[in-house]
C-alpha cells in the first residue's frame, strides 16, 4: 500500500510557493544587515575575537535568523535589535578603553601559564584548560619540553603567545611528548634530572629515591630532557 504523501506540503510546508520568494527577499535583506552590523563592530578576525565579542556575534546571528523565515516577524524587529546590540557594544568598548578595571571585568586578563620553563600553577589552575590540550598546543609549535619555553601567555582572545629560550639557554624541562610523559612515576629510578609532572619543577638527584616536589607537593616525576627545539 502506497503512502498518500502531499508532495507540495512535504517540500514547501504549510506555506505556498510565493512565500519562498518572500523568504529569498528577507534573507537577502538580512544578509546585508548582518554585513553592516559586523562592519560596525570592527575588523578583527575570528581567531582574535574575545568571549565578549563572540557573544555579540551570536546575538546578532540569533536576531537575524527568525525574520528570514517567520513571516509574522517584521524586518524592523531585527533592525532595532541590531541597533541596540551594536550600540551596547560601542558603549562597552568605550568604557573598556576608559577604565582598565572595567576592561578586565569584561575581557578578563592574559594568563601567564609558563614562567622560566615551569608551569605557573596558580594561573594555570584558573583556566579551564587540561594538560593534554595545553601540551597539544605546545607540540604544534615544535616544543618537546618546557625547558625550551621562557614564557607562555594565554591571551584574552584564546591565542597562546610563546617566547622561547635561545638554544644556548635551553635547560632541562618536563617532556610533553606522550611517549615520555606517560613514563611518569612516583619513584625516581636512578640519578639524573627529573621534572615534576604537575608543575614542571626540575631537580637533580644523585640516587634512586621517592621525593615530593618542594614547589607543589606532588610526587610524580618524569625524567627531564634538554633537547633543542626543531625550527
Amino acid at each position: 500500500m502506497l503512502l498518500a504523501i502531499d508532495w507540495t506540503k512535504f517540500i514547501v510546508g504549510e506555506e505556498d510557493w510565493e512565500f519562498l520568494l518572500e523568504i529569498s527577499l528577507r534573507t537577502i535583506i538580512m544578509y546585508f544587515i548582518i554585513l553592516i552590523g559586523l562592519r560596525l563592530l570592527g575588523k578583527r578576525g575570528v581567531r582574535q575575537l574575545s568571549v565578549f565579542e563572540l557573544v555579540v556575534i551570536i546575538s546578532l546571528g540569533s536576531a537575524a535568523g527568525d525574520p528570514m523565515f517567520y513571516k509574522e516577524i517584521g524586518l524592523m524587529v531585527p533592525i532595532v535589535i541590531f541597533a541596540i546590540i551594536v550600540g551596547a557594544y560601542r558603549l562597552t568598548t568605550y568604557l573598556m578603553a576608559k577604565s582598565s578595571k572595567f576592561d578586565d571585568l569584561v575581557e578578563g586578563k592574559a594568563a601567564y601559564l609558563i614562567k622560566d620553563g615551569e608551569f605557573n600553577v596558580e594561573e594555570f589552575g584558573k583556566e579551564a584548560l587540561a594538560h593534554d590540550e595545553f601540551f597539544s598546543e605546545l607540540r604544534q609549535q615544535s616544543i618537546s619540553h618546557l625547558g625550551q619555553v621562557d614564557t607562555a601567555i594565554l591571551e584574552t582572545s584564546g591565542i597562546l603567545s610563546i617566547y622561547y629560550y635561545p638554544d644556548d639557554q635551553v635547560k632541562y624541562g618536563l617532556p610533553i611528548l606522550p611517549a615520555l610523559f606517560d613514563k611518569r612515576s612516583k619513584k625516581i629510578p636512578k640519578a639524573g634530572h627529573y621534572a615534576c609532572a604537575f608543575c614542571g619543577n626540575v631537580i637533580k638527584v644523585t640516587s634512586a629515591d621517592v621525593k615530593n616536589c618542594e614547589k607543589c607537593g606532588h610526587h610524580e616525576w618524569v625524567e627531564a630532557i634538554k633537547t633543542y627545539r626543531i625550527k
